[in-house]
């Protein structure tokens, strides 16, 4: 019986190894392949080693730092407000409908579960958004259409709340004189940090990748975000590649080579650089969350 468990877990343990490196090999290859010289990569290919270091990618993605740090800070401002507003207001519509005694909570469940199935689509979201808000060009394009609040993440957030804490702490509370707004605040959130760090991660990923919204309410080029700018910059790449009077005026130039590929593998790392350094954060929780607060059956 003890060999089995043992062999069990060494199975078990490769497995998770294989699992691992098939995360990290694809993006070890991404950052090697960022930083090699672009005739290299078109004449031996991708590989871990690079025979010709060359930053001309960077260099060419960091050629007017200030947009790329406005970039980011605009991205950073968005993910941040955007994460707490949609924390907020998830909370706030899955603990009245955690509750058993809420008046009218089945139609409120139905007009949730209503929300994840149907939507008016891109244009009449376009016109309500640009004509009746007036939110073009503004932050709050990147902030309020389709991000401020998912209705998953409320179904998620529901069953933690139904599942994982105890009617009987509400009902103590509620005898001691305590309000809905109080026990909400100092009994059920202080008891949910799981589910609640694991729906920051997905809402600021969310947040952070986001570049739809920026693509179709945002011309300022000074309220691009991050993801929007570097999207940009890769189809300026594009058109040069394409274009026969640039590609000539290139041409004449034989020791410049635009980097379109090495450019494609910067722009992932660059935007996937924040994510990974603010993950382990709250990868503790996210598995947890993710697990209890799912829906059953």
């Amino acid at each position: 019986m003890v060999d089995r468990s043992k062999t069990f877990q060494i199975i078990a343990n490769a497995v998770m190894i294989l699992l691992v490196l098939f995360c990290l090999v694809p993006f070890a290859l991404l950052i090697v392949s960022s930083i090699t010289k672009e005739t290299s990569l078109v004449k031996y290919g991708y590989s871990f080693i690079p025979r010709e270091i060359d930053l001309a990618a960077y260099k060419y993605l960091l050629v007017d730092s200030t947009d790329i740090i406005r970039g980011y800070g605009i991205s950073a401002l968005v993910t941040v407000v955007g994460t707490i507003c949609n924390l907020t207001i998830t909370t706030l519509f899955a603990y009245p409908l955690s509750r058993k005694n809420l008046p009218a909570r089945n139609a409120l469940a139905f007009f949730l579960f209503f929300t994840m199935l149907f939507n008016g689509g891109l244009v009449p979201s376009y016109i309500m958004w640009t004509q009746t808000f007036h939110i073009k060009n503004t932050l709050a394009a990147l902030l309020f259409p389709s991000l401020m609040m998912n209705a998953f993440y409320v179904i998620m957030m529901r069953t933690y709340f139904t599942t994982n804490i105890p009617d009987a702490v509400i009902e103590a509370a509620r005898i001691d004189g305590a309000g809905e707004l109080r026990i909400l605040s100092q009994v059920v959130m202080p008891m949910s940090i799981p589910i609640i760090a694991t729906l920051a991660l997905l809402a600021g990923l969310a947040y952070w990748n986001d570049w739809l919204n920026g693509l179709y309410y945002i011309s300022d080029d000074r309220l691009f975000s991050i993801q929007v700018l570097l999207n940009r910059m890769l189809l300026d790449v594009q058109f040069l590649m394409s274009n026969s009077d640039a590609a000539k005026s290139l041409q004449q130039n034989e020791e410049f080579v635009l980097p379109s590929t090495g450019i494609r593998m910067a722009v992932a790392v660059m935007g996937a650089l924040p994510i990974l350094v603010v993950y382990p954060f709250f990868q503790k929780y996210f598995v947890k969350g993710i697990v209890i607060g799912a829906v059953k059956g």
